[in-house]
């Protein structure tokens, strides 16, 4: 069965048709958009139209009507507030897939700053995008950040905490502790685990929005539907939607 997704769409734009086309054969996208905004859409791709698209797309997640969703332009606010009404958790955890200049994609948690300040929940993240990892076709290898080199122990405490909860996570999770070196990251690693949320929303800041890299949204890992935030700047939501629909796709032996 074609996997049906459904992507958030303010108003009609270049980039909502660009990605339509792109998608065509790959998936059923499905938009929710405002009232009044289906026919700026043309007859390539289906518009369903909601007074609150934002609560329209969740509700179409959790009865059913689509596979997964895509965040796309719509509102973070009233989206994600939504999407935790409708999966009871009172906040989002999201793994965020990013990609160098250079064309080289992994995956990145946590990118909350309220996220990933407890070693359980760094394993946590590491379990689940190692999954993703695997399901989109990234290296299996999970790598493990902390604040510097081995021969900086004892400059900082700060320093020391983030290298022995590294070391524990990495022991716990079967991943790699890498130090602070997250230039070896990029066609080596699948998944990065970043010291805390902070450190990780810099990570994702400075790549995506200083560097030259690219954001391709961000799947959220503790509820029990697939989606994937994306941020409304984004130029592209193809991979957003490709990383969606490996997500419902059950894994090949």
């Amino acid at each position: 069965m074609p996997v049906t997704i459904g992507l958030g769409a303010a108003k009609a734009e270049a980039k909502i048709l660009s990605v339509a086309r792109a998608v065509r054969g790959e998936v059923n996208l499905v938009l929710f958009a405002p009232p009044g905004t289906a026919d700026s859409f043309g007859d390539e791709v289906t518009v369903i139209e909601a007074e609150e698209p934002e609560a329209a797309i969740v509700e179409a997640l959790y009865t059913g009507r689509i596979d997964a969703a895509v965040r796309g332009t719509l509102p973070a606010s009233t989206t994600l507030k939504a999407l935790k009404q409708a999966a009871g958790v009172d906040r989002l955890e999201r793994i965020a897939l990013l990609e160098t200049p250079d064309g080289h994609l992994f995956l990145l948690a946590p990118v909350g700053v309220d996220e990933g300040w407890t070693v359980g929940q760094k394993v946590r993240f590491a379990s689940a995008g190692r999954d993703i990892a695997r399901r989109f076709g990234l290296p299996e290898g999970v790598a493990v950040l902390s604040g510097g080199r081995f021969g900086d122990l004892g400059r900082h405490p700060a320093v020391d905490r983030t290298m022995a909860d590294a070391e524990l996570v990495a022991r716990l999770s079967g991943a790699e502790h890498i130090e602070i070196l997250v230039e070896e990251v990029p066609g080596r690693y699948g998944l990065v685990i970043a010291p805390d949320g902070i450190t990780g929303n810099l990570i994702f800041r400075t790549l995506a929005l200083l560097g030259g890299g690219r954001g391709h949204g961000a799947p959220v890992v503790n509820i029990d539907r697939i989606f994937v935030d994306t941020s409304r700047a984004s130029a592209d939501y193809t991979n957003a939607i490709m990383l969606a629909k490996s997500l419902v796709l059950p894994e090949k032996p």
